[in-house]
């Protein structure tokens, strides 16, 4: 997605922040994701529908544990945890 630049500069792109699965970190930063960024990003993509975006990220949720409880079975990602990491933030404040 190109943005604006100053005159003389070729404009600059957007590097996408998407999730590496199965750690389920950001390709980009290697923060949890959904990263601030990523979240920024799907909040504009989704600006007409936030029912859409909360059914998208509770599918990527239901991914994230089963992949993350593979990964490390003892003592498993908290539930809670990936509730406010992947839902909560979905919702209109």
């Amino acid at each position: 997605m190109p943005t604006s630049s100053p005159p003389g500069r070729p404009p600059r792109t957007i590097r996408p922040h998407v999730a590496i699965r199965p750690l389920w970190l950001c390709r980009v930063c290697a923060g949890p994701w959904p990263c601030q960024p990523a979240r920024l990003l799907l909040l504009l993509e989704y600006r007409r529908d936030r029912v859409a975006l909360s059914i998208y990220m509770a599918t990527c949720l239901f991914d994230a544990a089963a992949d993350l409880l593979r990964l490390n079975p003892d003592p498993g990602p908290r539930p809670d945890e990936l509730f406010h990491r992947f839902v909560a933030w979905t919702r209109h404040t």
